[in-house]
């Protein structure tokens, strides 16, 4: 009953897997679209002091434009990712494992992004729409004279959609062409992650004039972007370190 259950898991994985792979153009097209949309209706329902104007839309046009060009620009650089080299120094050492060469890492029947992996994979490029959902419902469009605080919490609101929608577009890509270094990839982008919900904390909190009910409730959002990040690293940090799919897939290694 297990091993019936573990294959059509399996074959559920490779499924999704053969549908990611097959349709990312059709993702990226879909993007643009609901993406536009949303950004739009934002800037619409927005309660602004004057009529929107270029810095207005621009941070939208970021938000919408940042994962799409992560995309495209990351399946050129990892079109051939697992032949890329392996790095001199390894951080996972946890376990023994024996050093195999690419070949015969792709022999193995665990080699490729399948099984699990196809989880983080859904959740890495999941994390992009909800990040974006949350920071079109955290910031209304501005336009016109703002406080000097909402001005600050605003761009560094921005930037982080921006930056960490393209970082996890660019380690899905990596996952799913087998880069060598997506495991440390990802665990740098987990560890900005934090420091950059940190950062804007303290960056705000300070900034002239800040409403306590807007501190409070921003601190909310950030303590629970990082409780978020937390979450996945507990989840997933020991199976990057452990998995023998993720090791011979792209440590190119097996159990000694």
């Amino acid at each position: 009953m297990f091993l019936r259950y573990q294959k059509r898991l399996r074959a559920r994985a490779a499924s999704l897997l053969l549908t990611l792979e097959g349709r990312l153009d059709r993702i990226m097209q879909m993007w643009l679209l609901f993406a536009g949309l949303a950004c739009g209706a934002r800037i619409g329902f927005s309660t602004m002091s004057a009529p929107a104007d270029a810095a207005t839309i621009a941070p939208y046009f970021m938000v919408i434009l940042a994962p799409f060009a992560s995309m495209v620009l990351a399946l050129r650089w990892f079109a051939n990712g697992d032949r890329q080299p392996q790095p001199q120094m390894r951080f996972a050492r946890l376990s023994k494992w024996r050093a195999v060469d690419r070949l015969e890492a792709m022999r193995q029947p665990l080699f490729g992004a399948g099984g699990i992996m196809v989880s983080l994979l859904v959740g890495m490029l999941l994390n992009v729409p909800v990040r974006v959902a949350e920071y079109l419902v955290a910031m209304p469009a501005l336009a016109g004279p703002v406080p000097s605080w909402l001005s600050t919490l605003h761009v560094l609101m921005t930037l982080d959609v921006v930056i960490f929608t393209s970082l996890y577009t660019i380690a899905f890509v990596a996952a799913l062409r087998r880069v060598p270094l997506f495991p440390r990839l990802l665990g740098t982008i987990w560890i900005c992650d934090v420091a950059m919900q940190m950062l804007t904390a303290q960056l705000v909190s300070h900034a002239p004039g800040l409403p306590q009910p807007v501190g409070v409730a921003l601190h909310g959002l950030l303590d629970g972007n990082v409780k978020k990040v937390l979450i996945s690293v507990a989840l997933w940090l020991p199976y990057l370190l452990l998995s023998k799919r993720v090791n011979v897939t792209f440590r190119h290694r097996v159990p000694a």
